[in-house]
């Protein structure tokens, strides 16, 4: 059968998985976003649902002053004698820590810290022992580092060593170590999450090696790849199916354009089949690279792969697909499946000291259609396509001095803020339905007041994809508000709808 890639499409980095019976369980970074780790379940590895998030109260995920390069960095998810573990580092505060569940639909632990330096943590069960690594350094340089810790309290039982120094690429990170046969495997990833990114792996014959680098390295790239929307492609985590097949989940992004280097959906979750040879050294994808379109025998052609398309208040749920930035102040949002409503508040989209108003889904597809009404009861409030806090496209409705309203369209990039009134609200009117229009290299924006549609221009998307904006992230839709005060007025947003559309064949 043939399977499309992503598995999971937009702003979903760093996945790990693993297998519990027939059900697939995967895990993703969240930077600043709250809830924190979005948790998904799959029986196929081509077709996935959102549980969640592991990370679901401020006491586990305190993200003040998280901005798109802080907060959550990449997660692992274990499973080991009937309980789930989720071990990741908080960049901005808290450092390495992992929390445990006996029941993956339910809560998650408070946090359990763990004193080693690096980012990318792993844990690796065997023998009565939890191994934990992360990447790192010593004397002689970049290095992955293991020690063993306590379970039920993350003290370290012996002392940090280095077990792999990589083949030599820069940024060498997200170790996964797996005893499968008669090796231990370690995998992890080199040239840095952009176009040179890339899976590696070393093999030996104890938890702490020594390891014999692939004679193949990388085993999994698409930094040659040259004109291909998918790059990227590396921090891979392995899984076998109950058939006894392995597979690699890892992140790739994709570009706007074959031809021009910018991406705006994130780095998201893409799927290649493993293949072991008579020796146990292992390759993976389409010689080595991973294609936006996969052939396989090991999936039935009874499976079908099938994505949500559409989405609107009634079919998502805040704290699954909609999410906020740093730890929401709760009592501003008044959310349901009908409409959402957002009190303002003087903190603006800018911020990285405090939670705006603000709660967004993620993009992902280049091409889509995002529709709104938004009612004239606040001082500014509308939707925006944000990639970070300096680099953002927003479409609102403000409140003039004489106490009427325009449409007004603003340009955020890096320290340029450019606003432009585009369309006066006529008096008497109650609500405007607001449109941001997708496609790969542009955002286009309109506005209809009493029926009538207003074509309101467009902006390039290249202006805020990550490598303008230099951060981890992708776009998400969202909406927000704004006031002078804290006890602002409330705006209501209704009649939400978010079209997709999924790329040809």
């Amino acid at each position: 059968m043939q399977y499309r890639n992503p598995v999971i499409s937009g702003f979903y980095p760093d996945p790990s998985i693993c297998r519990v019976g027939n059900t697939f369980y995967l895990v993703c970074s969240s930077f600043q976003f709250f809830p924190g780790v979005p948790l998904f379940e799959s029986r196929d590895l081509i077709n996935w649902s959102q549980i969640g998030h592991v990370l679901t109260r401020d006491a586990q995920l305190p993200l003040k002053g998280a901005n798109s390069v802080g907060g959550i960095y990449a997660p692992t998810i274990r499973y080991h004698d009937g309980t789930f573990y989720m071990v990741t580092t908080n960049v901005t505060g808290g450092g390495h820590f992992y929390v445990r569940t006996d029941d993956i639909h339910g809560e998650w632990s408070e946090p359990i810290q763990v004193d080693q330096e690096g980012i990318d943590p792993s844990l690796f069960f065997e023998d009565g022992k939890m191994y934990f690594m992360s990447n790192g350094s010593d004397a002689q340089g970049s290095c992955i580092l293991q020690c063993e810790i306590e379970p039920g309290t993350g003290k370290r039982l012996t002392e940090t060593r280095c077990i792999w120094r990589g083949t030599g690429g820069r940024f060498l990170e997200s170790p996964h170590l797996y005893h499968i046969g008669d090796y231990y495997y370690l995998m992890a990833s080199e040239g840095g999450t952009e176009y040179g990114h890339m899976v590696v792996y070393a093999r030996g014959t104890s938890p702490y090696g020594p390891f014999e680098a692939y004679a193949g390295n990388p085993v999994l790239t698409n930094r040659n790849c040259g004109g291909y929307l998918l790059q990227g492609c590396g921090h891979a985590d392995l899984v076998d199916d109950p058939n006894g097949n392995w597979w690699m989940v890892h992140l790739g992004f994709r570009q706007i354009h074959p031809w021009m280097m910018f991406h705006t959906t994130g780095r998201e979750v893409s799927l290649v089949p493993v293949q072991f040879d008579a020796d146990g050294w292992f390759t993976a994808g389409d010689n080595g690279t991973a294609r936006l379109l996969m052939q396989t025998s090991r999936i039935p052609d009874t499976v079908k792969q099938t994505q949500q398309t559409r989405f609107t208040f009634a079919d998502t749920a805040p704290g699954r697909e909609w999410v906020w930035l740093q730890n929401p102040h709760r009592a501003h949002y008044r959310l349901s499946a009908e409409q959402f409503s957002l009190q303002g508040t003087p903190v603006p989209l800018g911020s990285e000291s405090d939670s705006p108003t603000w709660i967004g889904i993620r993009q992902k597809e280049t091409a889509f259609s995002l529709s709104v009404k938004v009612s004239l009861s606040g001082e500014e409030a509308g939707v925006t396509a944000y990639m970070a806090g300096t680099q953002h496209y927003d479409l609102c409705i403000r409140k003039t001095e004489s106490g009427g309203y325009t449409v007004l369209r603003r340009a955020q990039l890096g320290t340029i803020v450019h606003e432009t009134p585009l369309l006066p609200i006529p008096a008497g009117t109650d609500s405007v339905t607001l449109y941001l229009t997708g496609e790969p290299t542009i955002y286009r924006f309109e506005a209809a007041i009493a029926g009538v549609r207003h074509d309101l221009g467009v902006l390039e998307s290249k202006y805020i994809s990550t490598e303008t904006a230099g951060n981890f992230t992708g776009v998400t839709l969202g909406l927000f508000a704004v006031s002078a005060s804290d006890s602002g007025e409330w705006t209501d947003f209704s009649e939400f709808t978010l079209e997709n559309t999924l790329p040809e064949d």
